[in-house]
């Protein structure tokens, strides 16, 4: 029997406990946002490169011209900030006074820091609070106290809370709103899986949640100040024991994946169709976005392409040392490449099949491609615009050499190109597609039957059923 939820107060108006998880790149904007602030949540405003507008209202595609990646990284801030001001205010209209508008960006995104003072000083008033994850968010409370808005870190342990907590968040303690635990094994996107962590061992997360708990209340927050939960949520029903338990304190739970099939979702007809097709298991926790961190996707064709060309790779010494005994004689340039006989024959067969390009990576191995993939790999990497504050695909970092020192690491991909193609109409199967690991749900869930896509308050009103 679920016992329903109670309103809480945020940002001084009585709102229901349930946030839109911010998607990027522009899979949430103000349509979505500003529809589930109406129905009386807490919408969110993705701020990760949102899209921005013409006078006739038509989607401004990102154009990067200049010629150097510190230069096309400027662009990409001077975008990101002007599209997420205009969904901010276009969000805010559509809410009419009712529920709350929340912005959501990475940390490790390109220019963080910039994004967020460049859209907090042009929607004064507007924006309630913003979600952070995506790295250690130290400065997050700082910058969102500075505007007098409310902070909601996402973190997916105690222990990172208490990191963040004692080095920044206690001197801003007013400003917190809310923590979000994400559950790294659950939740769609990046997430904040530790290597201490086994990612085919997902732990219950309410052991987890009850020590974020105590975490918050080793440093005298209160319990009224909710940890949302997210990740893995879909039926409330099924989360009734944590609703009103005083061992976890305030609880609100956070919907990522469900708010995608929506009328006022701004994702692509194609991509909504996908989301009916998903079967349960059909989602992947992988290690391959060049952030570095591990995240959820649809293992599609895109994904399944990265799996093969990591599976198509062999460890390899600049010199005769060891069993690396045999000169690779496929694939490379030159002769100061020695591997082992298995791997030669290896490489060989991989040649044979069509994989004729071999590609350095920084760990001393080289990976097999095509060589239209090579020629894609090389052009992206070249075409870098620093979407982020450090990546391994194209080995550019937010410092002044714009650098990370490292090698250009060809077994992962521009993040960005195929995050703004898929949300603005290009193929689902060719392209990075996030999802939580309960989307197997849009085709098992009687609300879906027959292809039914409701309003976002239609999907608020069923999520208050507790179905």
């Amino acid at each position: 029997m679920f016992k329903g939820l109670s309103p809480i107060q945020y940002n001084g108006r009585e709102v229901w406990p349930i946030v839109e998880g911010g998607k990027g790149v522009a899979a949430t904007n103000h349509a979505s946002a500003g529809a589930w602030a109406a129905a009386g949540g807490i919408g969110t405003v993705s701020a990760v490169n949102a899209d921005s507008y013409d006078a006739e209202g038509k989607i401004i595609p990102q154009i990067y011209n200049a010629l150097t990646r510190r230069e096309r990284h400027e662009e990409l801030i001077a975008y990101a900030i002007e599209g997420a001001v205009q969904q901010v205010k276009k969000a805010f209209e559509i809410a009419g006074g009712k529920g709350a508008i929340n912005i959501n960006v990475l940390w490790e995104m390109g220019g963080a820091q910039r994004v967020l003072h460049g859209v907090l000083e042009r929607t004064r008033g507007m924006v309630a609070g913003v979600t952070c994850g995506a790295g250690m968010p130290y400065k997050l409370s700082e910058i969102a106290a500075s505007y007098n808005v409310n902070y909601l870190p996402i973190v997916s342990s105690g222990r990172a809370f208490r990191a963040l907590w004692k080095r920044a968040y206690s001197k801003a303690s007013e400003w917190l709103a809310a923590v979000v635990y994400e559950d790294p094994w659950l939740a769609g996107g990046h997430n904040g899986l530790s290597n201490a962590e086994d990612p085919l061992k997902p732990q219950d997360p309410y052991p987890r949640v009850k020590e974020l708990r105590a975490v918050m209340r080793e440093g005298g927050i209160s319990d009224s100040v909710p940890i949302v939960m997210a990740g893995g949520v879909w039926y409330l029903r099924d989360w009734s024991n944590w609703i009103d338990n005083p061992e976890l304190g305030a609880i609100a739970f956070q919907f990522g994946t469900r708010p995608l099939l929506t009328q006022e979702s701004p994702i692509p007809a194609e991509w909504k169709a996908k989301l009916m097709e998903i079967e349960e298991g059909e989602v992947l926790l992988h290690r391959f976005s060049p952030t570095g961190f591990y995240s959820s996707a649809v293992r599609n064709p895109f994904l399944r392409s990265l799996e093969a060309r990591s599976e198509r790779q062999i460890p390899y010494s600049t010199e005769e040392a060891g069993d690396h005994t045999f000169q690779l004689d496929v694939g490379v340039k030159g002769k100061n490449f020695w591997v082992t006989r298995n791997d030669l024959l290896r490489a060989r067969q991989w040649f044979g099949e069509g994989f004729t390009s071999a590609l350095k990576t920084p760990d001393n191995t080289l990976v097999f491609v095509t060589s239209e993939e090579q020629q894609i790999i090389r052009t992206d990497q070249k075409d870098c615009m620093g979407c982020l504050s450090q990546c391994a695909f194209s080995s550019w970092a937010d410092t002044e050499t714009n650098s990370t020192g490292r090698l250009a690491d060809p077994r992962s991909f521009c993040i960005q190109k195929t995050l703004q193609d898929i949300a603005h109409g290009g193929p689902t199967d060719h392209n990075l597609m996030f999802a939580g690991h309960a989307a197997y749900n849009f085709k098992r869930d009687p609300f879906y039957s027959n292809g039914f896509v409701p309003t976002v308050k239609q999907l608020v009103d069923r999520i208050l059923t507790g179905d």
